[in-house]
């Protein structure tokens, strides 16, 4: 072999994958230094999507900003309004009435549904399976529908409002919840009985991509990327907010830390989610609207008090102007377990009817820090089954 020749083999090549790959779910650019097939060093660019969603809210009213925030993740929509809620909510004093958190709590676990399905699927189709999306698609489409009967909205819910949400369930709606819960479980044992024990599956997961739990925590994981790595960490359990610690469920772990494990993990919230909303519904204050509606019709004391007439108040949060809606100083932070971990809203208050200050956390930033650490040495085809188990979402990265 001639020196010129060895000279090349042995050279370095740098290539770009993304920002418009489709792999890379949004416009994430890694910049990549291959040695032949394997991977020496990861660069990820970001900033492409950047919105400017935290300096935005310091030029609208609290209100104003509310329905923005539906944007950070647009596959959690419901999550980020919330942890924006609970900040104010913190700062001005604001009691939530028990129905209104209930409500929040089914609304949130449906979320995550939605989000860990549209993640199965497209984490199978980065692998070459394709049919496992139209499955998820499927089901992520029932959400979707009972989602736009209560707020109206596919996507961008703005649901929620500081003190409660907007407006009551629909008859009718949560019987149709309950019926999807009754079927998801089966549809799931579907996904599993094509996806588990696949040949192909376990040979592109099985020990690809292993998170320790001491590096993870130093890059600040969290949700089911830490817990696929024997870290038991929820923090709807650790530090419950809403009405999480009335609800007994199980929080999902596993032990290897590997893409196989992350899958695992998010399988089981799965079914732990429905769970959650069964006995949630199960325990809602004042029952569901069919029921109310009786019981407001047999009592007319006309008294705000009263939990039936008082309804609009009492049950899912007093309404609030927005015209004259002025915290008082303060600031305060909110910290939920959303589908890809924990995120943190930090907000500042001046007294005025503008936030002074908003600062967001989100995990998929974090994410994506520690992916040059996971694939470094491996061969470039275990890049996309790699990164596709952590559950990225540019927008969150970007914000």
């Amino acid at each position: 072999m001639s020196k010129l020749k060895e000279n090349i083999i042995q050279k370095d090549m740098l290539i770009n994958v993304g920002p418009q790959h489709p792999s890379t779910h949004g416009v994430l650019r890694l910049v990549l230094t291959l040695e032949g097939e394997i991977i020496r060093d990861t660069k990820p660019v970001i900033g492409y999507l950047h919105r400017g969603k935290e300096k935005l809210a310091e030029s609208r009213s609290y209100f104003q900003y509310l329905p923005m925030v539906d944007r950070v993740d647009y596959l959690a929509s419901f999550f980020y309004q919330a942890a924006l809620c609970y900040a104010v909510e913190s700062i001005a004093g604001i009691k939530v009435p028990k129905r209104a958190e209930y409500i929040r709590l089914v609304t949130m676990e449906l979320n995550r549904i939605a989000s860990h399905l549209l993640w199965l699927g497209t984490f199978l189709l980065d692998l070459g399976a394709t049919s496992p999306l139209f499955y998820t698609f499927r089901e992520r489409e029932d959400i979707l529908k009972l989602l736009e009967e209560l707020t109206g909205q596919r996507m961008m819910y703005n649901y929620y409002t500081f003190g409660g949400v907007k407006k009551e369930i629909p008859e009718g709606w949560a019987a149709k919840v309950l019926e999807f819960c009754k079927k998801l479980p089966g549809f799931i044992d579907e996904y599993e009985a094509i996806i588990t024990k696949n040949p192909i599956f376990l040979e592109r997961t099985k020990g690809i991509g292993i998170m320790p739990p001491e590096l993870g925590l130093d890059y600040g994981i969290t949700g089911p990327n830490i817990r696929a790595s024997g870290v038991n960490f929820d923090l709807r359990k650790s530090n419950p907010y809403s009405v999480y610690g009335e609800i007994e469920f199980k929080t999902c772990t596993a032990e290897t830390g590997d893409s196989y494990d992350r899958y695992m993990v998010r399988i089981g919230e799965l079914r732990e989610s429905v769970k959650i909303i069964e006995k949630a519904l199960a325990r809602l204050p004042g029952g569901i609207p069919e029921k109310l509606r009786v019981k407001r019709v047999n009592c007319d004391c006309k008294k705000q008090e009263c939990e039936y007439c008082g309804f609009d108040t009492q049950l899912i949060g007093k309404k609030i102007n927005p015209a004259v809606f002025k915290p008082p100083e303060g600031e305060a932070t909110a910290a939920i377990e959303v589908p890809r971990g924990i995120a943190c809203c930090y907000v500042v208050s001046d007294g005025t009817s503008k936030p002074y200050r908003v600062k967001w956390r989100t995990p998929s930033f974090s994410s994506v820090q520690v992916l040059p650490e996971l694939i470094k040495d491996r061969p470039f085809s275990d890049l996309m089954p790699i990164f596709g188990s952590l559950d990225v979402v540019l927008p969150e990265v970007d914000r």
